[in-house]
């Protein structure tokens, strides 16, 4: 039975982040990037795809278009296809040559340090945005939900929502804005080394103990 006393609830909380402390102290973005805009197109073609595919593809891109400038001007078929691999390449090239103009046009060329205009850049709805806020600029604009985290949330009793906005939101609401940025690194890592979707590995689990979900193999 999970927690029901808001004391109880938030006692519990405070025990999970502890224990994510103590297994993933160092927790940080898996995407290999060295700007701001590096990572921006980096999350974007993470989209339906894993960080280690993205990291395969980014160096080479990162050579052909050294610059805002260059993505901006880009072709979007030829983009598209140097980025085939990270698949749904050409909704993603479109995106990337969209942010590469509206930087440009809008915001001299830097990627924006404000959520509202991270927002209107293609291709950034709120997990984009958090990623580079969070990673790049150090800045707690809410809390990365992707779908690890969207898992972990629910398994944990953190969140019954299945809209990742509606599951950030009740996040925000009992994790400290202090760890929001922290927290969704650690949530990520957690996912994927053990807290995966079949058969997670329950019984290697530091936090099992305060865990309820339905689908626990131990």
């Amino acid at each position: 039975m999970m927690p029901k006393a808001t004391a109880v609830r938030a006692a519990r909380v405070r025990k999970i982040l502890d224990l994510l402390d103590r297994a993933y102290p160092q927790a940080t973005c898996a995407l290999l990037h060295r700007s701001p805009w590096e990572l921006l197109v980096s999350t974007i073609l993470s989209a339906q795809c894993t960080d280690k595919r993205v990291n395969e593809v980014t160096p080479a891109l990162f050579a052909k278009y050294p610059t805002v400038g260059d993505f901006a001007r880009a072709s979007q078929a030829e983009l598209a296809q140097d980025v085939r691999s990270t698949g749904f390449f050409n909704n993603k090239a479109k995106s990337v040559i969209g942010a590469a103009r509206k930087i440009l046009s809008d915001y001299g060329g830097q990627v924006p340090r404000d959520m509202e205009q991270m927002l209107t850049i293609p291709g950034a709805a709120r997990k984009t945005a958090n990623v580079v806020l969070g990673t790049a600029y150090g800045i707690a604009g809410g809390i990365v939900v992707d779908t690890h985290v969207q898992r972990l949330a629910g398994r944990l009793g953190l969140s019954k929502q299945s809209d990742p906005v509606k599951i950030e939101r009740d996040l925000m609401k009992v994790i400290p804005e202090d760890r929001w940025i922290l927290v969704a690194h650690q949530l990520i890592h957690h996912g994927r080394a053990l807290c995966v979707a079949r058969k997670p590995k329950c019984l290697e689990c530091i936090i099992e103990p305060l865990c309820h979900a339905p689908d626990k193999t131990v």
